[in-house]
């Protein structure tokens, strides 16, 4: 309620302390106000004619005397050079404090620009507690300069550290990555503790000197005869870089002994061990046992399941971990991502996708790179680069990541006007950029920008191409259909040509029908190791189409006897979070009788209309990878053809259509495809054993070069 002001305007201070009010008024809770005792100020708005003549002195009227005048003291004579000792004694303890509060704010730079004034003066004496903030700004900064400044300074001025100060010194060291200096310290030391022995082989395991560490472990045992959690964790590292599962197994029996093994990191680093040695069964045990399941340890089991192909063993307990109510972090969307990339789960990787940007780790750029590399492999690369612009940072991986999108789905110019920003943000490139931009110039036609880019790679960025660039080049020169330039190219290659490189000649000698040649590079490649199941079949092709009865025979008994076999051509299409699959000739028995109709029903509508465009089925399939039983009477009904159908019939007509093939798409499927898309206006994307199609208004990304 508002009280009007005019109520209290006609009152004096003596009147409120007198009446019912004087209670409110005087509670500090209420007001403030202070209290103004022998004063006679009214509160309301007559005037004096001499307003200061009933004001009196209060001293006057309490009686009181004028302090008396103090006698000045006698002025001491000072000696000029003690008084300037105390003086710069007193200026050099506020530099001190000064560099300790200055570390204690992290301005680390200010402190060290500070310091530069005691290096200036000499040999001056500093505090313990200002030689520990020095040492702190040092571990901060990761600086080794600044490391030795600050140690140099210490022996310049005689400075003798305790056990305290010595380990401070040691880990200043071990955490700025001077082994050696680091070494030599602890060799030193008079007297070690645990602290020191933690602080040295940290630094050992961290620069995988795996036997060093273990050296200084058994030193530690017969020195202290005692260890701790932090050990244990940190040598249980040591035992996975190894990949030795007995020396692992050792420090799990002495962890029990010592009755560790409860504590959380000794498990999680257990876990850790027991998965990177391929021993996901104990990894496991270890897991149930633990009274509490920490975020590490659910990442750790995870992540152990997933790095030994156990994906959907991984997602089961991925889904059990978001069921107990454990935080997620980016470590875990991290694996997420690299599940889904596995198993190809799209609905999942939208789901990874969402929670990332709701956690907060919209510009991880761990989890970002998964992110980019599995959009870039799934035929969304410009989500891919969505993400990849909207980083504040990046680094070397995220740029061969959507670069190599582009590669996979034909648009070698974004590739290299990638590659051209890369270099002019100033980001060194390695050999998988050179791989990624080449590959994209080899899979769109772009021969000259190739070439160029190739020999800048000794020329001006000092990186000797591989085998890996070698073959790009021979896909470009194949392409060109210059296949004696091709052989001429290998012979002059300053290494031994590898199965990749005669592959890439052998793919272009089957696209250019140039089965002469394509025999003689079979030959060549029959017997080279390692086995890849496509050379063969690319070999039984040749063989086959030539007439060579007898050889491409051969091939068959060769996979016979290695243990492989051509596989029939099968394809998937995932609508939904379901993944339909479909094989050439399929009767479609998993699918209702309704269904079955519709897709073939589908698929005869689609080969009438294409076929007003000039598609005649092809009589048999040159050089392509099928299976030995032939397709003449299932090529109307290859697998390409009914996932395509399925999808064109369960999907809404404004989403592109996407389906993955096990084999290279044939050369009968690849033309009807690409008329498809044209009397249909949808978007394909067909990722076979080679790359990525995009078929779009009847033309498609690979140029008809695959």
């Amino acid at each position: 309620m508002e009280v009007p002001l005019s109520r209290y305007q006609s009152l004096r201070l003596d009147d409120i302390q007198s009446s019912s009010c004087r209670e409110s008024y005087s509670n500090p809770k209420v007001f403030n106000f202070p209290r103004f005792s022998g004063y006679g100020f009214s509160l309301c708005r007559r005037r004096w004619k001499n307003p200061f003549r009933r004001i009196t002195c209060s001293s006057l009227v309490q009686g009181l005397k004028p302090k008396p005048k103090l006698k000045p003291e006698p002025i001491r004579q000072v000696d000029p050079v003690l008084e300037d000792t105390r003086i710069r004694e007193s200026g050099l303890v506020g530099i001190c404090s000064q560099i300790e509060k200055l570390v204690l704010c992290n301005r680390l730079r200010d402190a060290f620009n500070l310091f530069e004034t005691l290096e200036i003066r000499g040999s001056v004496q500093v505090g313990m507690t200002t030689y520990n903030a020095l040492v702190e700004a040092c571990i901060r900064l990761r600086s080794i300069p600044c490391v030795k400044r600050v140690f140099g300074y210490m022996v310049s001025n005689g400075f003798k550290p305790e056990l305290y100060m010595m380990n401070r010194i040691l880990l200043m060291h071990a955490k700025c990555g001077m082994i050696i200096e680091a070494r030599r310290l602890f060799d030193q030391m008079p007297h070690r503790n645990l602290f020191s022995y933690n602080s040295i082989i940290s630094v050992y395991v961290n620069f995988g000197n795996y036997l060093e560490a273990f050296h200084l472990f058994k030193m530690m045992w017969e020195e202290l005869s005692d260890s701790e959690t932090h050990t244990f964790s940190v040598m249980l590292r040591a035992s996975a870089g190894l990949g030795s599962i007995s020396v692992g197994k050792q420090l799990h029996v002495c962890a029990l002994k010592l009755g560790l093994v409860n504590d959380t990191f000794v498990s999680c680093g257990l876990i850790d061990m027991y998965s990177k040695c391929g021993d996901i069964k104990d990894a496991r045990c270890v897991f149930d046992n633990m009274s509490e399941k920490t975020t590490v340890a659910w990442n750790g089991i995870i992540a152990g399941y997933a790095l030994h192909g156990f994906s959907d063993e991984a997602l089961c307990l991925l889904y059990g971990m978001r069921d107990s109510g454990v935080s997620i972090d980016h470590f875990t969307l991290s694996i997420m991502i690299g599940i889904s990339t596995k198993l190809a789960k799209l609905e999942l990787i939208k789901q990874a996708h969402a929670c990332l940007i709701r956690s907060g780790f919209e510009s991880e750029i761990v989890a970002n790179t998964g992110l980019v590399d599995f959009y870039s492999k799934w035929g969304r690369v410009d989500t891919a680069r969505y993400i990849f612009d909207k980083l504040p940072r990046k680094n070397i991986f995220l740029w061969n990541a959507l670069m190599g999108g582009y590669a996979n789905h034909g648009r070698g110019s974004d590739a290299v006007n990638l590659f051209e920003k890369m270099l002019t943000a100033k980001v060194a490139p390695n050999h998988i950029t050179f791989l990624e931009v080449l590959s994209a110039c080899a899979h769109s036609g772009l021969s000259e920008l190739g070439w160029e880019i190739f020999l800048s790679m000794s020329e001006v960025h000092g990186i000797k191409p591989r085998a890996m660039h070698y073959a790009c080049m021979i896909e470009v020169l194949g392409r060109d259909g210059l296949l004696d330039e091709a052989i001429a190219f290998i012979r002059r290659a300053p290494l031994k040509p590898t199965v990749n490189m005669w592959a890439a000649l052998l793919n272009a000698c089957r696209m250019h029908e140039n089965l002469e040649l394509g025999r003689v590079v079979a030959e060549k490649l029959y017997g080279m190791g390692p086995e890849k199941l496509g050379n063969y079949v690319v070999m039984y092709n040749v063989y086959n189409s030539s007439g060579k009865t007898a050889e491409a025979a051969g091939v068959l008994e060769t996979l016979d006897s290695k243990g492989l076999r051509m596989m029939p051509a099968c394809t998937w299409v995932e609508i939904g979070d379901q993944t339909h699959s479909f094989l050439s000739g399929d009767k479609c028995d998993s699918y209702s009788e309704t269904m079955k109709r519709q897709m073939y029903q589908k698929v005869d509508e689609l080969m009438e209309e294409i076929s007003e465009y000039g598609y005649l089925g092809e009589e048999k399939n040159l050089l392509a990878d099928v299976d030995e039983n032939g397709e003449e009477g299932v090529m109307r009904y290859h697998s390409e053809k009914l996932a395509i159908a399925y999808g064109l019939v369960n999907m809404p007509e404004w989403k592109a259509l996407q389906i993955t093939q096990n084999h290279r798409i044939c050369k009968d499927c690849h033309k009807a495809v690409e008329l498809i898309a044209l009397v249909t206006g949808r978007e394909i994307v067909v990722r076979d054993a080679s790359r990525f199609h995009h078929f779009k208004e009847g033309k498609c990304s690979c140029g008809g070069y695959w």
